[in-house]
């Protein structure tokens, strides 16, 4: 088969996983228990394995759009002998809800067929392939027309509105569908050893997963500029968030690559605390965070006490610590994109700037956590704070997660002065056991050595870190987190020199010098620093230019090609989604309070 761009995909989710549609029809992307849960659709990453398309026998022209304010996909293709819809979703439970989309989600792919006008001759094809490809299932007839697909611990049942054929390893059916007419189809997902999925209606089950989307409008409060670019990153956000314990995806897919060909492909299906702490900052610009107690305490029982081990930077999406990684070595990968890797070693690393990020989202969110914290929380913020005091003299990987030497990143430390300054400012919410003395002169400490080791008298810019020459656009995160003002002239001699040396014409901007693609995150911040830095009109120029690179749908990958202009990285990608809402704010109010 010919390779989709990853921006043929349309991102489908019930808050405990997700799923891939391409503009073809073909669903090449689903892991059904959790997003991190082996895919039993992975054409997305090897032709072999597994997919199922539902769309027109024959090419044509193709339009597609999200119903307002969900995540369920309508696509029309238009074709000689006519027009017809599909429209796809991943089931809400029977009269969920808004938050409570995900809790007890079914796992239930549902497609309903539209005709518009004509004839439309269409095919459906299924391929199921457990476990990454491993597993080539038993295909079973079942008495109501459907089929059952059993392999190792994974059972899928097809039904559909026509009749479906059992034929070797695939399911195959043929049909027409003339205007006016509509059927339904659905793939339910079990464990092997249980029984057969209680059938739902497509139809209902439909209109059912649209109303609990569209009650999060109840929640989205934003009134600023951008306003339905916001709204729809922050459902995608929503789509990323496994309901069941609060953590936030990272992405939805593993190793799709950096650069075309190459081996910087990771695995993205876990919760990062950096992550998991910007998404609360972005859900506050966008929504009222309702639920940023729980969320909250996900973080709290993810982390633990705290002892003399680094602060662990990602977990499993309910919590799991050890999340080692290996390859996939079935898998051809995205391209020819060796290895495909499952799992991430990077929890293994020290990152000193995740405390930061973390503290700086419970001061952002303060208002919504009470006074004083809960116990859980007041001790998370003290063992962090305690745990920076101690620690951030040491290096560390950085927040781009190196894979060589640890070095002394400059964000990593400045991050720890947003640790200790804002646990000072939290200090009469956090009860007994807080040394203010100790914190403040910590504080003081870590922003006098940011100041003098960081700044680069030859390169004339504060550099990636201490002693280094090479700069690094993590540096733009400094006026964000109010570490320095955009106007301060050193400040603003370094975002000239990021924009002019990793810059891109089209205002996109790469990590470093040798980065491959214009990292989306980076390039939201470089908005953010022109707003603070007196040019909003310029800032608003670029950030209009990085938003055309979002695909036909308003999704954002990791990544874009600067040559091309391609999506590269995992995707939907949860922090390009953002930074675009941070911008867009910054744009709205310049002092983002």
């Amino acid at each position: 088969m010919d390779r989709p761009a990853i921006s043929d995909y349309g991102f489908l989710s019930d808050c405990r996983s997700g799923a891939l549609v391409g503009r073809d029809g073909s669903v090449d992307w689903w892991c059904p228990d959790r997003f991190d849960a082996p895919a039993v659709l992975g054409r997305l990453l090897d032709a072999r394995a597994g997919h199922w398309r539902l769309g027109p026998t024959a090419p044509g022209r193709v339009e597609r759009e999200y119903l307002p304010d969900t995540l369920v996909l309508r696509t029309v293709h238009h074709t000689a002998a006519g027009s017809v819809a599909v429209t796809d979703a991943l089931a809400a439970e029977p009269g969920a809800r808004a938050h409570e989309l995900g809790l007890n989600s079914p796992a239930v792919l549902v497609r309903v067929v539209e005709g518009l006008t004509g004839r439309v001759p269409m095919c459906l094809d299924f391929a199921p392939r457990p476990e990454y490809g491993l597993l080539t299932p038993y295909l079973r007839e079942l008495p109501d027309g459907g089929v059952r697909a059993e392999a190792g611990p994974v059972a899928l049942v097809l039904r559909g509105g026509v009749p479906l054929r059992a034929d070797g390893h695939r399911v195959s059916a043929g049909f027409a569908v003339t205007a006016g007419q509509r059927l339904g189809f659905d793939l339910a997902y079990a464990p092997a050893y249980g029984g057969v999925p209680a059938r739902l209606d497509p139809v209902a089950a439909l209109a059912d997963t649209v109303a609990a989307w569209q009650a999060f409008r109840e929640t989205h409060r934003y009134h600023g500029r951008y306003a339905g670019q916001v709204r729809h990153s922050a459902t995608v956000l929503q789509g990323l968030t496994y309901a069941r314990s609060g953590a936030v995806a990272a992405a939805l897919t593993t190793s799709l690559p950096e650069r075309l060909g190459g081996d910087r492909n990771y695995d993205y299906r876990y919760s990062w605390l950096r992550d998991f702490a910007m998404t609360l900052h972005a859900l506050w610009v966008a929504a009222c965070p309702d639920e940023a107690s729980r969320l909250f305490a996900w973080a709290a029982r993810s982390i633990g006490r705290l002892g003399d081990a680094p602060v662990p930077i990602l977990f499993g999406l309910e919590g799991e610590r050890d999340l080692a990684e290996h390859d996939c070595v079935q898998l051809r990968g995205y391209a020819g994109s060796r290895p495909v890797r499952i799992g991430n070693d990077a929890w293994r690393q020290r990152q000193l700037d995740v405390s930061g990020e973390v503290v700086s989202a419970v001061w952002r969110l303060r208002d919504y956590l009470g006074e004083p914290l809960d116990e859980e929380l007041r001790e998370m913020v003290v063992g962090l704070t305690e745990q920076v005091a101690a620690t951030w003299r040491l290096p560390d990987r950085g927040m781009w997660e190196a894979r060589d030497d640890e070095r002394h990143y400059l964000t990593s430390k400045a991050l720890c002065w947003v640790t200790m300054d804002l646990a000072v400012k939290l200090a009469p919410r956090l009860g007994g056991g807080v040394d203010l003395p100790r914190w403040t002169a910590v504080r003081d400490e870590i922003r006098a050595t940011v100041l003098e080791r960081g700044w680069n008298e030859r390169v004339g810019a504060y550099t990636g870190a201490f002693g280094s020459d090479e700069l690094d656009a993590s540096v733009l995160f400094l006026p964000v987190v109010r570490f320095l003002p955009a106007t301060d002239p050193r400040m603003r001699a370094t975002i000239a020199a990021v924009e002019r040396e990793l810059g891109t014409p089209d205002g996109l901007v790469r990590r470093w010098a040798t980065d491959p693609g214009g990292f989306l995150l980076c390039s939201f911040w470089l908005v953010e620093c022109l707003v603070m830095a007196g040019e909003p009109a310029r800032a608003e120029a670029i950030f209009e230019r990085v938003l055309g690179y979002a695909n036909d749908v308003g999704l954002l990958a990791e990544q874009v090609d600067p040559t091309t202009g391609a999506p590269l990285g995992n995707f939907p990608q949860a922090l390009s989604h953002i930074g675009l809402i941070n911008a867009a704010w910054r744009l709205t109010d310049p002092t983002g309070g």
